[in-house]
C-alpha cells in the first residue's frame, strides 16, 4: 500500500486555493448569509472543483470521485473552510447521486450522476409539507398512475433553492394502505414540468433561499422514480443519513476563528479588545473544546465509511444534534464579537448584486444575518426533538 504524504497534500490543496479562488470571488462569497452560496457562485466554484478533478471528494472512483481517504477528505474541507470557499448547494451532490448510485437503474446513473458532477443538474429537496415538517411518513402529496407517468397534486414546503434548480426530487404517496411509510415513493422531476410552480419564502435573515412548490397534475414519468413503487421510505432514510450526518465541525469552525478575529478588532467594555476579556475568551475556549469533540466523532465516523462500513441512522442523529447546535452556538459568539454592529440591519448589502455598502468594517456585515438563517439547523434535515426521539428508541430502547 503507497503511503501518503498528507503534508504534501495540504500544501497541494492550499496551491489550488490560492490560485482558483480570486480575490473577486472572496469578497462576494462574504456577502453569502444563507446556507448555500447563490448559484453564480456556487456553482462557479463546483465548475471549477470539477476541471481540478476535485468535484466530488466522497463519490467512488469510478463515478468521478477522488479516491481519497478520509484524512485527505478532512484536510481539503478543513482548508476550504479556512479559505472561506462556497458553500455550493449539497442536494444533488451529497444526497440524491449517493441514492442514484444505490437504488438507480445504469440509465439513471448514466444520466443524472455526471450532470450533478459538472454542475449542469441543480436539485432541490421536495420532503417536507405544510402540517407535515419532520414527520415524514404523514406527507400527503399524492402520485396516480396513468399510463407511463405519475400524476402528481399537493404541495411542498421549505424547499431551498426551487427558484434556481432545475430538477427536484421528492417523495409522493402512491398508496394508503398499511403503515403510511409503506405507500411512499421517491421521484425525480424536471422543476420545468407543467404542474410545478414555486412560491418564495423570504427568512428573518434577508435571504430568498426557501420556496413552497405546488403540483398540479404534474406528469412524472415512471422512469424517474428511484427504487420500487412504495418503497420509497427505505430510499429516503438511506438519503437522511447524509443530510443528517457529514460534517459539521469545519463550519463551526470557521466561524469561531471569525468570532476571534473579531473580538481582536472590537473594543473591550474594560479591555483594550474583547479579546483581551478574560470571559469571552473563556467562551471560546468552551466552545473550542465541544468543536473538536465533535470533529473527532466526525473523523472517526469518516474513517468507518472510508473502510465501507455505514455507522447508520443513529450517529447521524447524533451527529445531526450535537453538531448543529454547535453551528449556532459559534454564530452566537460571531454575533456576540460584533458589539454595537450587531444592531445595524444589514441585510440588502448582502446579496450579490447589491451596490449597498455594509456599515462599519467589512466583517459587521454577514454575521447576524448568518446567525438569523443558522436558527432553522436545528429543525431543517429532522428537527432536534425527532432525533432525540430516534436515538432515544434506537439506542436506549426506549419508546
Amino acid at each position: 500500500m503507497t503511503s501518503i504524504d498528507y503534508n504534501a497534500f495540504r500544501d497541494e490543496v492550499r496551491d489550488f486555493l490560492a490560485t482558483s479562488y480570486p480575490a473577486s470571488k472572496r469578497e462576494l462569497n462574504q456577502r453569502q448569509a444563507g446556507m448555500f452560496a447563490e448559484p453564480e457562485l456556487g456553482q462557479w466554484w463546483q465548475r471549477t472543483l470539477h476541471a481540478r478533478g476535485w468535484g466530488a471528494p466522497s463519490w467512488p472512483v469510478e463515478y468521478g470521485g477522488t479516491g481519497w481517504d478520509a484524512v485527505q477528505k478532512h484536510i481539503f474541507m478543513s482548508e476550504c473552510t479556512a479559505a472561506n470557499t462556497p458553500s455550493f448547494a449539497v442536494q444533488g451532490l451529497a444526497m440524491v447521486a449517493p441514492v442514484v448510485m444505490k437504488f438507480g437503474t445504469q440509465a439513471q446513473k448514466d444520466f443524472f450522476l455526471p450532470g450533478i458532477l459538472s454542475g449542469e443538474l441543480y436539485f432541490c429537496q421536495g420532503f417536507s409539507e405544510p402540517g407535515s415538517g419532520s414527520d415524514l411518513a404523514s406527507l400527503r402529496t399524492s402520485a396516480v398512475r396513468e399510463g407511463d407517468d405519475y400524476l402528481v397534486n399537493g404541495s411542498k414546503i421549505w424547499t431551498t433553492h426551487a427558484h434556481f434548480a432545475n430538477w427536484i426530487f421528492l417523495l409522493v404517496r402512491t398508496s394508503t394502505e398499511g403503515k403510511p411509510q409503506q405507500g411512499i415513493t421517491f421521484l425525480l422531476a424536471p422543476m420545468s414540468t407543467p404542474g410545478i410552480s414555486v412560491r418564495p419564502i423570504i427568512s428573518i435573515s434577508g435571504e430568498h433561499e426557501l420556496n413552497q412548490t405546488f403540483y398540479d397534475n404534474a406528469r412524472i414519468p415512471i422512469a424517474n422514480r428511484i427504487g420500487d413503487e412504495n418503497k420509497g421510505w427505505d430510499v429516503a432514510k438511506y438519503l437522511l443519513e447524509f443530510e443528517r450526518g457529514g460534517a459539521y465541525a469545519p463550519s463551526a469552525q470557521g466561524m469561531l476563528e471569525a468570532a476571534k478575529k473579531i473580538a481582536a478588532q472590537q473594543p473591550g467594555d474594560d479591555c483594550a479588545t474583547l479579546w483581551d476579556d478574560p470571559q469571552f475568551q473563556r467562551k471560546t475556549a468552551e466552545l473550542e473544546i465541544d468543536m473538536l469533540a465533535q470533529a473527532a466523532t466526525e473523523h472517526r465516523v469518516m474513517t468507518a465509511l472510508a473502510g465501507g462500513n455505514n455507522p447508520g441512522d443513529i450517529v447521524a442523529s447524533m451527529l445531526k444534534l450535537s453538531g448543529t447546535a454547535l453551528q449556532q452556538a459559534a454564530s452566537e459568539l460571531c454575533v456576540e464579537a460584533l458589539g454595537d454592529y450587531a444592531l445595524a440591519d444589514q441585510r440588502q448589502s448582502l446579496h450579490l448584486s447589491s451596490n449597498i455598502p455594509p456599515i462599519g468594517p467589512d466583517y459587521a456585515a454577514r454575521p447576524v444575518a448568518k446567525f438569523l438563517n443558522l436558527r432553522a439547523c436545528t429543525i431543517y434535515g429532522g428537527s432536534s426533538e425527532v432525533q432525540h426521539n430516534i436515538v432515544a428508541r434506537a439506542a436506549m430502547g426506549l419508546k
